[in-house]
């Protein structure tokens, strides 16, 4: 794992669900951060939402209380990454 001071957070969070979800068709370097991550190129579904969505409130002390705070939040790497940042809750 990469240490998150050391790291943009877009980058992190990359490194963090594509180990945590074992992606390994790609690197988390040649996925963009505006992509959907809940697109055809991830190959993720539902049941990875809730994995994420556990993987964030874990290791960045935030939290997701539901499908309306957290669709915004999981659209794309950027969106995460500003939803962690602005300590929403």
């Amino acid at each position: 794992m990469l240490d998150r001071a050391e790291v943009p957070l877009t980058l992190s969070l990359k490194h963090l669900i594509f180990q945590e979800l074992k992606i390994m068709h790609m690197a988390p370097e040649d996925f963009s951060d505006d992509e959907p991550i809940f697109s055809d190129k991830l190959g993720l579904d539902s049941i990875d939402a809730v994995e994420i969505v556990y993987l964030v409130e874990k290791n960045f002390d935030v939290s997701i209380k539901d499908m309306k705070v957290a669709r915004p939040a999981l659209r794309s790497i950027n969106t995460l990454a500003a939803f962690i940042e602005t300590g929403a809750v």
